[in-house]
């Protein structure tokens, strides 16, 4: 069993408040959760107003498989989010 992960650090410039840095951070992770289909939640910098960090896993039987779909994920965030990204980390382990 393999298990890959994500974790992004990111920038959200148009948030001005800590409910419209929610809404950002909700809408990322449905759109992890339903295109990619990987679990993904909010995992640290709750307290910050400008910046977010989500992290994703996925479990396959196959690292370049797992890795792939993280690529494709991260892509997405890149491309189809106004948020500035500050790191991301793409990491396979099997167990």
């Amino acid at each position: 069993m393999i298990v890959s992960m994500i974790q992004i650090i990111f920038e959200i410039p148009d948030a001005v408040n800590i409910k419209e840095k929610r809404r950002v951070i909700k809408s990322l992770t449905e759109k992890l959760r339903k295109r990619y289909r990987l679990s993904a939640a909010e995992i640290d910098l709750q307290d910050s107003l400008s910046y977010g960090q989500i992290g994703g896993a996925l479990v396959s039987n196959s690292k370049t498989h797992g890795e792939t779909v993280l690529q494709k994920a991260f892509n997405m965030i890149e491309t189809e989010s106004h948020v500035r990204i500050q790191d991301v980390k793409i990491h396979s382990e099997e167990f």
